[in-house]
């Protein structure tokens, strides 16, 4: 693949920003095997340790859980340190937990390890920095969605091979020796990356936030629209909170229900003592129009991605079990049929970037959005009277749209504020497991035809926010060199 352009990328070269881009999606890949090898294996799970629907439901909820503040952390290490040392410690450490995963001999084990592998969902946000580091504002779009797209096939992958694997391997365990080798894997690569990418091309400036722990913002409404934006963050683990306490799943008690609740509400505090420190002193003095950005802008790729991501981590969770029982398939063909969602990523993902490219990022994240819609809503209709095929081709073009509209938003993403990058990939990425949340905790309680319709409602009010409040990026934005002078990064 090359685009005709000034500026092209060419797929077959091992060399410069080539060879930076086919480690990051290889690495973001990897990291998305490990992160769901758990929901082609589940019903393998459900009958090696024989879980009712209730746990099964509070392990795919607590999958997504942790990686929602994990997303944010990470989003700020990786302008902090750089993209090159946090993507090796992420795979290092998310081997260990993938060996905790296939280790569980318990319910409660297994929901502890799915918890703790939630932060293996963070990596993603570590290639969108790198990425856009070491390509122009012409291709970043195409870079990004190759990126984010090939490696989110992860998911695709993992559901295509281990229940092979785990046929291979035999009997009742043989979850744990599929799961197992896919942390080998990470545990092999965090190594290969490490020593193969560097953060930006050589002689370019990594440009890193001038203060840690919040984002930077421009206006005092900026801020109370950040501080709003913020509370879904801790609201969605409550939430969490709430479904696994003693009036819905009972996974914990009353005493530890109140005590998450005390805690989340003294980090949300916190959180907002850091927003103000942060921004006390250059709210006070103002800051200067060069070194403004647009809030709203960061606020409505929020949305958009709990719409797009948010539904294909649901979407993928539950479709192999939701094939199972609607055409009364194998684990391994309903683990093979449900990839057809995710398999779409290996060009929808690059098309939603190349299309912001080339046509402009509103009007194509508006377009896709109503396709995505309409696809949902296609799928909703899907019954056990439909064809297998025809059910089929309905996931693959849902997905189409899905994934390129992720690729829409993180086409956006770099071209808002260079140094702080990572931080807005951080929240942008939480707001699409903010959705992956949501969408599983609708999932737990209406039909799955209803489950597809609350997306598609939510896909139309979407394109509503982002036709009637975003900004095409366009112009410069400005950061500072360390020497003190500025170099100005064309978004348009």
């Amino acid at each position: 693949m090359s685009l005709s352009s000034s500026q092209k990328i060419n797929l077959f070269s091992f060399k410069g920003k080539t060879k930076t881009l086919h480690l990051s999606w290889l690495a973001f890949f990897i990291s998305f095997v490990v992160w769901f090898n758990h929901a082609p294996l589940m019903a393998m799970i459900r009958e090696d340790l024989g879980l009712d629907k209730q746990q099964v439901t509070a392990i795919l909820i607590l999958n997504v859980a942790l990686t929602i503040p994990a997303r944010v952390i990470i989003g700020m290490f990786v302008d902090k340190f750089g993209p090159r040392v946090v993507y090796a410690a992420l795979l290092f450490i998310s081997s260990f937990l993938c060996f905790f995963f296939a280790l569980a001999d318990t319910f409660e084990t297994m929901a502890l390890a799915r918890f703790l592998m939630g932060f293996t969902g963070a990596g993603f946000v570590i290639g969108i920095r790198l990425i856009s580091e070491w390509y122009p504002v012409k291709t970043v779009g195409l870079a990004e969605g190759i990126y984010g797209g090939w490696g989110n096939f992860g998911s695709a992958a993992a559901a295509l091979s281990l229940p092979t694997v785990a046929l291979m391997f035999g009997g009742a365990e043989g979850w744990r020796y599929a799961a197992g080798s896919t942390g080998v894997i990470s545990l092999i690569y965090s190594f290969i990356f490490y020593i193969n990418v560097r953060n930006t091309p050589k002689g370019a400036t990594y440009f890193k936030p001038k203060k840690a722990g919040a984002m930077e913002i421009s206006s005092a409404p900026d801020m109370l629209l950040y501080i709003l934006m913020k509370a879904p963050l801790f609201l969605t683990l409550a939430l969490l909170t709430w479904k696994l306490g003693p009036q819905n799943l009972s996974i914990i008690g009353s005493v530890a229900e109140i005590s998450l609740y005390g805690f989340l509400f003294v980090v949300f505090l916190y959180q907002l003592h850091h927003i103000f420190k942060v921004n006390a002193e250059a709210l006070s003095t103002g800051v200067a129009e060069i070194h403004r950005y647009k809030f709203k802008q960061v606020a409505i790729l929020d949305l958009a991605y709990l719409v797009t991501f948010g539904s294909e981590l649901a979407v993928v969770s539950i479709l192999p079990l939701f094939f199972m029982d609607v055409f009364s398939l194998s684990a391994v063909q309903a683990g093979m049929v449900a990839a057809s969602f995710a398999f779409m990523n290996l060009v929808a993902r690059p098309s939603g970037g190349y299309f912001s490219d080339k046509f402009g990022r509103r009007p194509s994240l508006m377009f896709l959005l109503i396709g995505l819609a309409a696809g949902y809503f296609v799928m909703s209709q899907i019954t056990s009277d439909w064809p297998l095929p025809l059910a089929v081709i309905a996931c693959m073009c849902c997905s189409f749209f899905v994934q390129a509209g992720e690729g829409a938003v993180f086409a956006t993403v770099p071209l808002i504020k260079r140094r702080m990058t990572g931080q807005i990939a951080g929240m942008v990425g939480a707001y699409g497991n903010i959705g992956g949340v949501c969408f599983l905790m609708v999932f737990s309680f209406v039909s799955p035809s209803l489950f597809f319709m609350v997306i598609g409602g939510s896909a139309i009010f979407t394109f509503l926010v982002v036709t009637l409040f975003m900004d095409e990026p366009e112009g410069e934005i400005a950061e500072i060199l360390p020497d003190g002078t500025i170099e100005m990064i064309k978004v348009s």
